[in-house]
């Protein structure tokens, strides 16, 4: 690699904080980006960062926060497999009962969706489908009578 081209990488939270400090204790920005051996602006932008927000650290989720946890999502597939004739609604009751937390229906029925999709995905042209959990679930569409 040529000498003028840069490497791109992110300063772990240990370094911003130490930059950070130096720039509290009164140093210069480019006196601070010599020692460091990084690019002035990359200071001046992590020193303007701080000054406005409070915190320099990058945040670590973006988006939306999930509503429900991998065990409330897990609970929700539990319920489905013991009582097959549940409806979404029910399920979501329980679920709230439990958890503490409201859950809607919808919600309810996009996780069974999902989990029956990842079941289901290798379909055999048995008259049922093996789950990882090692329960047997009839495939959508077969006869009764195949159903033993």
């Amino acid at each position: 690699m040529a000498k003028n081209q840069s490497v791109r990488r992110h300063l772990d939270a240990f370094t911003q904080s130490r930059i950070i400090g130096k720039l509290e204790e009164g140093r210069s920005v480019t006196s601070v980006a010599s020692e460091f051996g990084i690019a002035h602006s990359i200071v001046s932008r992590l020193w303007r960062q701080f000054q406005t927000t409070g915190t320099a650290m990058r945040g670590f989720s973006s988006g939306r926060p999930r509503g429900i946890t991998p065990a409330d999502d897990w609970y929700i597939v539990l319920q489905a497999i013991r009582n097959r004739r549940q409806t979404a609604g029910e399920i979501a009751r329980h679920t709230t009962q439990a958890t503490g937390r409201p859950i809607t229906r919808f919600t309810v029925a996009r996780r069974i969706a999902r989990w029956w999709s990842v079941c289901t995905t290798p379909c055999t042209v048995s008259t049922f489908n093996a789950c990882p959990s090692g329960k047997a679930f009839f495939v959508v569409g077969t006869p009764e009578s195949e159903r033993q």
